[in-house]
């Protein structure tokens, strides 16, 4: 497929509504990660993760239902339905869940017939395309126990690592302003104002945001270049790759952990990846319960390594010049994974269809 480019055209109105994705948006990191399933390469985490996803999924019974329902609706670097990633994900993923269980009918049937010009939608997905409601909930119940599958052992590491991504893009805002933000998305973006380009997968796309703004959405599973929604009426994102795939991020092999407790260095590290970190956000990214993120959280603060400042209802948490110093003084650079063995494994890896 000839590489195509995609044109959103911001007018001032636009550049105040710019948005950065506040948690993971497991539905968008379905139809990424579905990508990945049929690719190869993307170094040997990505491979690992494939290999494992493909053996839970095996092990859950899912695999074949993945393959001939899913599968089929996200085929790599082209068109797949919008209302697989509906915004309503953005909060959650049940509430993504439910918005996909209740798509009308006719939604489902006009998004599937644009998907016959690029794929041949295969049979088992014909009572889907004639808008079936039992079916549409099927895909629902079955995208909801694949996120559940293929994310479960991340979910902390993604958050952690939008965290990060959202951190770095708020610093380039505050300090330097909405076009330095824009400009610093990634090598595959280039922001000339008032026009964010970048390479595009599936040919030549124009998006005028006319005032609506923009959302954002780091990516653990997206590659290369961004994805955008088909649908030019709904609310606009914009889905970009993140620093690192999910599986790349580990707790460095240092002596903060032995001070600490681990869990108190995931919570130290998580607020130093972010502006300003909420508990309900430290225990949502930590997997840890509020109570539990909070009592942490108040013995970081007494021992001088962050800031904890009430707001209305909320407690922002903060890291310090001390807590940065310790964090910086302890993390060693990450070795390099790659070797043989890891090359070999990748060659050998069996097509996915």
């Amino acid at each position: 497929m000839t590489r195509g480019i995609l044109k959103i055209i911001f007018t001032g109105e636009d550049l105040a509504r710019v948005r950065i994705a506040s948690r993971v948006d497991e539905l968008w990191e379905m139809a990424m990660s579905l990508c990945r399933l049929q690719e190869r390469g993307g170094g040997p985490a990505m491979t690992g993760w494939r290999r494992q996803v493909r053996d839970d999924l095996a092990e859950a019974g899912l695999l074949k239902a993945v393959r001939e329902t899913l599968v089929p609706l996200v085929p790599v670097k082209a068109y797949f339905p919008d209302f697989l990633t509906p915004p309503e994900g953005q909060a959650g993923l049940q509430h993504g869940i439910d918005a996909l269980a209740d798509t009308p009918p006719s939604r489902v049937r006009r998004e599937v017939d644009q998907l016959r010009p690029h794929v041949a939608v295969p049979a088992t997905l014909d009572d889907l395309a004639r808008g079936n409601n039992r079916s549409i909930r099927a895909l629902a119940g079955l995208t909801r126990q694949y996120c559940q599958i293929a994310f479960a052992p991340h979910r902390t590491t993604m958050e952690d690592t939008l965290g990060r991504e959202r951190a770095r893009l708020a610093r380039l805002l505050t300090d330097h302003g909405v076009d330095a933000m824009l400009a610093g998305l990634g090598p595959s973006m280039r922001w000339r104002p008032p026009v964010l380009e970048a390479c595009y997968a599936a040919g030549r796309y124009e998006l005028h945001l006319r005032g609506r703004g923009l959302t954002l959405i780091p990516s653990s599973f997206c590659r290369d270049a961004p994805v955008a929604l088909a649908d030019y009426g709904l609310p606009p994102v914009l889905i970009f790759p993140k620093l690192r795939p999910p599986a790349d991020a580990h707790l460095d092999p240092d002596a903060l952990p032995d001070l600490l407790g681990t869990t108190r260095v995931r919570i130290l590290r998580c607020i130093a990846a972010t502006t300003g970190c909420t508990t309900s956000e430290l225990a949502r990214r930590t997997g840890t319960s509020l109570s539990t993120a909070s009592a942490h959280a108040q013995v970081l603060h007494r021992s001088g390594l962050i800031t904890s400042t009430r707001h209305t209802n909320m407690v922002i948490h903060q890291i310090t010049r001390l807590g940065t110093g310790l964090i910086r003084h302890q993390t060693r650079p990450e070795p390099s994974l790659r070797g043989a063995a890891d090359t070999h494994w990748e060659r050998a890896l069996p097509a996915w269809g």
